[in-house]
């Protein structure tokens, strides 16, 4: 399925936007440092490095000129699941991703509790997801980054 198929269904086409791309950016990268925070409990850094992956998953469907439908359900799911389309991202990766997803779900729904190491997973897919979107953007959309 190509990013195009889910128009109207679960993502809006949106002119891509080098402002936005930094903006975003740059709070994944603030996200990342809050998430390396020892002080925090293990819920506050999974939450950090979690945002962090959203930010580097809308980044990357933004840089195709395509933004999630968030008045719909599902919308932090398409963005994570759209990233083999929007970067190229392994399968297997977004498998990691999605389950930390279903993570934050029940964390945020249900109350459970993140252990430390859950949280340094996230945090470790969030630095990975970023260089990856950085890096595809250097080579695909220089004029973005």
């Amino acid at each position: 399925m190509s990013l195009k198929n889910l128009l109207g269904i679960s993502l809006d086409a949106v002119p891509p936007d080098k402002a936005l791309v930094a903006k975003l950016l740059a709070a994944a990268q603030r996200n990342i440092a809050d998430a390396k925070l020892q002080g925090l409990s293990a819920e506050n850094r999974f939450d950090a490095a979690y945002k962090a992956i959203m930010q580097a998953a809308i980044v990357a469907l933004h840089a195709n000129g395509y933004r999630t439908l968030t008045s719909k359900p599902g919308h932090h799911q398409t963005a994570i699941q759209t990233l083999p389309q929007s970067v190229g991202l392994p399968q297997a990766q977004v498998v990691v991703l999605d389950a930390l997803r279903k993570q934050r779900n029940l964390s945020d729904y249900s109350g459970d509790l993140i252990p430390d190491a859950i949280s340094a997973e996230c945090l470790a897919c969030a630095v990975d997801l970023l260089a990856q979107v950085r890096a595809w953007l250097q080579a695909h959309r220089p004029d973005l980054s």
